[in-house]
C-alpha cells in the first residue's frame, strides 16, 4: 500500500468509523423545514465559495467548521438538487453520481450552495454562496510527486496520478517498495508530450539513476551524459510533434536557512540548455555559456519557438565550479532571471538568436517555469523577487504575457499571499493547476483555476478529496502537477529502473 493511499484511508476512516459506531443516529440528508437565517458566513474547508469549476470534476466535499452538532448541505441548480449530511465532524460528502449528473446539466450555469447547522436542537441557515460550472472540461488525469517539504531524504517519495473525475489515485512509481526496503533514491521531473502519456519521461537520481523513457508502453532507462554538458539533464520539455526533448543542464545547490521565512534556498551556479534526440540517443548543446544561466525550457505549441528563463551573472565569467559555487552564496538575492525565447527550424534543428520576452530584472523581479497556452497566445510564468526556485518564495505569483498584444500582467484573482509556483495548462487552455502554499505556508497543494477567454484567471480551488480532512493529514507536498488526457501505463516501470 503506497503512502498516498495510507493517508487517504486514515482520513476516510475518521468519518467511516463514526458512521459504523453511530449508524443508528446517522444524520439524514434532508433540508430542514424550519431554520433560522443567520447573518454569519459559514466557515468551510476547503474554501469552495464563489469559484468556477470544470463540469467533470469530482464532488467538492467540504468540512463545515462553524459551531454545530449536525449539518446539512444543499446544492441546487439546473433543475437538480444534491444533499449531504454530517454529524459533529462537519464533513459533508456528496453522492458522486448525483454530483456528476448535476454538473453535466449545469454547464455554463451557476449552482447555489446552502449550508445548515443544528445548534442546541434548533437549525440555523447560513447565507448561500455560488459555484459556477464552466462549459469546458479539465483533462481527466493529474500527475504529481509527493515529497517531504524539506526533502532532506529521498525516503517515501513517489509519482502518482489522480483521476479528477473521482477520487482514485494510482501509483506511477514509488521508491519505497518490495524491491529494496532500505533503498533511497529520488524521482522527479515527469514530463509528457502534448498532454499524452504515450510519450513520457521522468528522472531517477542516486541509486538506479537515469532517465526513464516510456513510449507506447515500452519502458527504457537511459543515461543522458556528455563531456560537453555541465551536468545531467534536468528540467525537460518534449517537442510537441517530434521525438526530441530539450533539457536544462543544471549545477544546483541548496541551503536551509536558520532564520528566514523562505526556509529553503535552491540556487544554480551553472546551467545550460541541451537538445536530446530520443530516437538516436544523442545529446548536444543549444546554449553553453559560463556567465548566463538558462533553465526551465518550454516549447511553443507549434514547435517553432523555445521559451526559457535566463540570468546573467558577470562574476561567473571564466570561473570554475567551486568559485561559482562560492560566489552564488553571497549574491543569490541579486540574481534575476528574464523570460527569453529562441526561434527553431525543425528542418535544420537550428535555434535562432536569444530574445528577451519579459525583462523581469528591469522590474526588480525574477521568472521561473515558462509555459505556453495550447493556443499559443499566452505565456504563463512565475514571478518572484529573485532566483529561480520559487516554490519557497512567498512573493511568488503567476503572471502571463499576452503574446498577441505584448501585455504582461499578474493573475491577481488566482494568486495568493503565499508561494504560487509550479503550474501547468490544461490541453484546452481553460484551466491552470498550480502548486500553492496558501493553506499553511509549509505544504504545496494543487489548486485549480479557470482561465477565461479574456485572458483572466479566476479564484483557485483546492483539489477535491473524498474526505477534505485528508489534505491536513497527509504530511507531504504535491510537487510538479501535470495534466494529461490519458492515464500512465505503469507496467514495466519498476523493472526498468532496477535493471542496472
Amino acid at each position: 500500500m503506497n503512502i498516498h493511499h495510507i493517508y487517504k484511508c486514515v482520513a476516510t476512516g475518521l468519518v467511516m468509523g463514526c458512521m459504523v459506531m453511530f449508524n443508528a443516529c446517522k444524520p439524514t440528508a434532508v433540508v430542514p423545514t424550519e431554520a433560522t437565517s443567520v447573518n454569519e458566513t459559514a466557515k468551510i474547508y476547503p474554501d469552495y465559495r464563489d469559484i468556477v469549476v470544470p463540469p467533470n470534476i469530482a464532488p467538492l466535499n467540504v468540512q463545515v467548521k462553524s459551531a454545530g452538532d449536525e449539518y446539512v448541505g444543499c446544492i441546487e441548480g439546473a433543475g437538480r438538487q444534491v444533499l449531504a449530511a454530517a454529524g459533529k465532524d462537519g464533513v459533508l460528502q456528496f453522492d458522486s453520481l448525483e454530483w456528476k449528473q448535476m454538473l453535466n446539466a449545469a454547464r455554463g450555469k451557476d449552482l447555489d450552495v446552502t449550508l445548515y447547522a443544528k445548534r442546541e436542537g434548533e437549525w440555523v441557515k447560513f447565507p448561500s454562496y455560488k459555484i459556477s460550472v464552466a462549459q469546458e472540461d479539465i483533462d481527466r488525469y493529474l500527475s504529481y510527486r509527493l515529497i517531504e517539504p524539506s526533502y532532506e531524504l529521498y525516503r517515501q517519495m513517489g509519482l502518482y496520478q489522480r483521476d479528477l473525475q473521482g477520487f482514485d489515485v494510482q501509483t506511477v512509481y514509488e521508491n519505497n517498495d518490495k524491491y529494496d526496503d532500505k533503498d533511497n533514491h529520488c524521482v522527479n521531473c515527469h514530463n509528457y508530450q502534448n498532454y499524452s502519456t504515450k510519450r513520457m519521461l521522468f528522472h531517477v537520481r542516486a541509486k538506479h539513476g537515469g532517465t526513464v523513457f516510456i513510449e507506447n508502453g515500452k519502458v527504457e532507462k537511459r543515461t543522458i551524459k556528455s563531456d560537453s554538458i555541465l551536468a545531467g539533464a534536468t528540467y525537460p520539455t518534449w517537442h510537441p510533434t517530434q521525438n526530441w526533448v530539450v533539457f536544462s543542464s543544471n549545477q544546483t545547490g541548496q541551503a536551509f536557512h536558520i532564520r528566514n521565512h523562505q526556509k529553503i534556498e535552491v540556487v544554480d551556479y551553472g546551467s545550460d540548455l541541451v537538445f536530446y534526440d530520443v530516437d538516436k540517443g544523442e545529446v548536444s548543446n543549444i546554449l553553453k555559456t559560463d556567465a548566463d544561466m538558462e533553465t526551465f525550457p518550454c516549447w511553443a505549441p507549434d514547435g517553432r519557438k523555445l521559451y526559457y528563463t535566463s540570468a546573467h551573472v558577470e562574476a561567473f565569467a571564466g570561473k570554475n565550479d567551486s568559485v561559482r559555487r562560492e560566489i552564488i552564496t553571497h549574491i543569490y538575492k541579486d540574481v534575476r532571471y528574464n523570460v527569453m525565447s529562441m526561434t527553431f527550424d525543425p528542418a535544420t534543428r537550428q535555434f535562432g538568436t536569444p530574445q528577451v520576452e519579459v525583462d523581469c530584472a528591469a522590474m526588480g523581479k525574477s521568472a521561473a517555469v515558462t509555459r505556453v497556452s495550447p493556443d499559443g497566445r499566452y505565456l504563463l510564468f512565475t514571478l518572484a523577487d529573485y532566483g529561480q526556485f520559487h516554490i519557497w518564495h512567498k512573493a511568488a505569483d503567476l503572471y502571463v504575457k499576452d503574446l498577441q498584444t505584448g501585455k504582461v500582467y499578474p493573475l491577481t484573482a488566482t494568486n495568493s499571499k503565499d508561494a504560487d509556483s509550479y503550474h501547468t495548462w490544461s490541453s484546452n487552455g481553460r484551466w491552470i493547476v498550480v502548486a500553492s502554499r496558501r493553506d499553511d505556508g509549509s505544504y504545496t497543494r494543487p489548486y485549480i483555476a479557470y482561465f477565461d477567454r479574456n485572458g483572466q484567471g479566476h479564484k483557485a480551488f483546492l483539489l477535491p478529496q473524498l474526505n477534505p480532512v485528508q489534505n491536513i493529514l497527509l504530511p507531504k507536498s504535491y510537487n510538479v502537477p501535470e495534466l494529461t488526457k490519458d492515464a500512465v501505463n505503469t507496467k514495466g516501470i519498476k523493472e526498468a529502473i532496477y535493471k542496472d
